[in-house]
């Protein structure tokens, strides 16, 4: 079923990415799935890498993860059970790194030194605003695009007055900008530079090789963009586990011509924002 008035596939699309935003971002779910990065473990040693966690939170993360498919249990014994990735959770793990990097490259950095873990998480909530994909994905196809335009792509069932809410989310953290009331939306240089990031997370859910990233028709080959403006940082957090390394992608059929905006207007140049970068 179609959630907005885009062409089908990139209806789809945009679906698939945000049913993956909504698997890895609730609270500790990427620090457990770190934290299983090696061999299957047991619950006890598992409780032990996150320790901060209860018992009783520990228990329901496990049990989302291997409902979302991205962790298993196995039960060898009744007394023996082991939780690891699945092949499917394994694939996830390269991601990360992209997100890290985008996260280097676009938020300010504070007094201290981020741990990469907290860089995942802020990113993450960046991206899971409602509404967020669909309007960054308009975004980036059209260039620019007025309101009752985006809101007639992204929330067609919805009054169009609807889109001003996370539009307005969207230009506060820095993704999306505008010249003022009545002036059409662009992305930012942070929201432009979003394209390995949404592009690699649309590769993996899609079932393809991460490296088929580059040949998004939406994110591919992103433009290098200027510094961005400041933000202010998150609470700290526990300590994180360290990120693994980033495995080569195999190769696979490349993305189809009707993955494309059937709609999409010449190029804009973007105006250069003001030093800083979205907020986390």
């Amino acid at each position: 079923m179609a959630i907005t008035a885009l062409p089908p596939d990139t209806d789809a699309d945009i679906a698939r990415v945000t049913e993956a935003l909504a698997m890895i971002t609730p609270r500790w779910n990427v620090r457990i799935l770190l934290a299983l990065s090696g061999p299957p473990l047991r619950y006890s040693e598992l409780a032990a890498k996150v320790s901060w966690l209860q018992n009783s939170q520990t228990h329901l993360k496990l049990r989302a993860l291997c409902e979302a498919g991205l962790v298993e249990r196995t039960e060898h014994t009744t007394r023996h059970v082991a939780y690891g990735h699945t092949e499917r959770g394994a694939a996830l793990l390269p991601v990360l790194p992209t997100i890290v990097n985008w996260a280097e490259e676009h938020l300010e950095t504070t007094d201290r030194p981020l741990p990469a873990i907290e860089q995942i998480e802020d990113s993450l909530t960046l991206l899971t605003r409602r509404h967020a994909s669909a309007i960054l994905w308009v975004l980036k196809s059209r260039q620019e695009a007025s309101g009752r335009a985006l809101a007639r792509l992204v929330m067609p069932s919805s009054d169009w007055t609807n889109i001003y809410p996370p539009l307005r989310q969207l230009v506060a953290d820095g993704l999306v900008d505008t010249d003022g009331i009545g002036r059409p939306y662009r992305l930012s240089a942070a929201g432009d530079g979003l394209g390995p990031v949404l592009g690699t997370l649309s590769a993996w859910s899609a079932g393809q090789p991460l490296d088929q990233a580059a040949q998004h028709p939406i994110w591919g080959n992103p433009q290098a963009k200027p510094t961005p403006r400041p933000w202010v940082s998150s609470q700290s957090r526990p300590a994180p586990t360290a990120l693994p390394p980033i495995r080569a992608a195999q190769s696979s059929p490349a993305w189809h011509n009707g993955d494309l905006f059937s709609h999409a207007t010449t190029a804009r140049p973007k105006a250069a924002v003001p030093a800083g970068g979205p907020r986390r």
